[in-house]
């Protein structure tokens, strides 16, 4: 059984435009391809890194971790991407 939904009149002129194919992409069958890429690369886990630090370092990387309410692991991956993509900077 499909749920009803209950769209107001501009939600239902866009479904319908959408539905009878009204809608021009204006993505360059390049740049889709890129932004898929990009989207699958984004979800993708292919290495496994180990690494060597100090306790004192784990234990407050833990403690900002536990701040953001995130795994120390995603926390760590996320400052090595910034980091790499150079919006990481001192102070």
């Amino acid at each position: 059984m499909k749920k009803e939904i209950n769209l107001d009149s501009d939600e239902k002129e866009t479904l319908a435009a959408f539905e009878n194919d009204e809608f021009i992409s204006v993505l360059s069958p390049e740049r889709k391809t890129e932004l898929i890429e990009t989207a699958k690369n984004t979800t993708k886990k292919t290495k496994r890194v180990n690494i060597r630090m100090s306790e004192r370092d784990f234990e407050r990387i833990n403690i900002k971790a536990i701040e953001e309410n995130i795994p120390y692991q995603t926390l760590i991956g996320s400052v090595i991407h910034k980091y790499l993509d150079g919006r990481l900077v001192e102070k």
